[in-house]
């Protein structure tokens, strides 16, 4: 008598998660609006003379380790690396802009 292995389906796409992506949010410009602890060595000064999130000449975030794509300084991250919600609009609207990295 043989017995069948149930098939499980896969879905289509995987779910959207920090663990599955590629840090795209990672190379947006992060205005530093509230004291949340952030190394003086991370920090930059804009064009007008905000303090912002030091982003490397490839325009990765400085503070992004290349090796894991995981935040260094996660627990002091800027507040609006806070407030990016994992698959809110933002999330996916910055992953489909590059969507090569997932092919």
């Amino acid at each position: 008598m043989s017995s069948s292995i149930p098939h499980l389906q896969l879905p289509a796409e995987p779910a959207v998660s920090c663990s599955n992506c590629a840090a795209c949010c990672c190379q947006l410009e992060v205005l530093l609006i509230s004291d949340t602890g952030v190394p003086p060595r991370f920090i930059d000064t804009d064009q007008w003379g905000g303090e912002v999130m030091l982003r490397l000449d490839d325009g990765w975030c400085a503070a992004l380790d290349r090796d894991s794509m995981r935040c260094t300084i996660y627990a002091q991250r800027p507040l609006i690396c806070r407030e990016f919600a994992e698959a809110s609009e933002e999330c996916l609207q910055e992953r489909s802009n590059l969507t090569t990295i997932y092919r």
